[in-house]
């Protein structure tokens, strides 16, 4: 076997032994699309993006306030999804007193076997429609105005 030599193409890493093929070498994951704050109405829909890039593709899970958020994949009936790009769909916002409200601050955290890559912080805040609606208040009753809404 031949020496091994290096190549970059395109930003990623290949070796090459005398006579072999390119090979694309593994790299940990870091994250290329990080997520933005959002402000979204009670019971619509929303998204949080972010992409991760890595080889092996890293799997991506998603937390809010430090705990993980369950999708559709840990459960079926879950209103938030996954998907494929590694952005957190919500079929919905909830938020109120019988449910767990999305409302937080939420990271995406990419891991593969050489290790993980944490995105910025994004905030859900959860936009009432008029003073008069059924969006519980925030902290100490205070409330958020902002371009005509309420947000608790």
């Amino acid at each position: 076997m031949g020496p091994l030599q290096y190549f970059f193409l395109c930003g990623l890493l290949y070796t090459q032994t005398d006579g072999s093929r390119l090979r694309q070498e593994d790299f940990p994951p870091r994250i290329v699309e990080h997520p933005s704050d959002l402000i979204v109405s009670k019971g619509e829909p929303a998204t949080l993006n972010c992409k991760a890039e890595g080889r092996p593709t890293p799997t991506v899970e998603w937390y809010k306030d430090g705990e993980r958020v369950e999708t559709d994949r840990d459960n079926p009936r879950s209103h938030r999804m996954l998907l494929p790009s590694g952005s957190l769909f919500f079929l919905r916002i909830v938020h109120g007193r019988r449910s767990k409200p999305d409302d937080g601050s939420y990271v995406c955290v990419a891991r593969n076997y050489l290790g993980e890559a944490v995105s910025r912080n994004a905030s859900l805040e959860v936009a009432c429609k008029s003073e008069f609606s059924s969006c519980p208040s925030g902290p100490k009753g205070s409330a958020l105005v902002k371009r005509n809404l309420i947000v608790a």
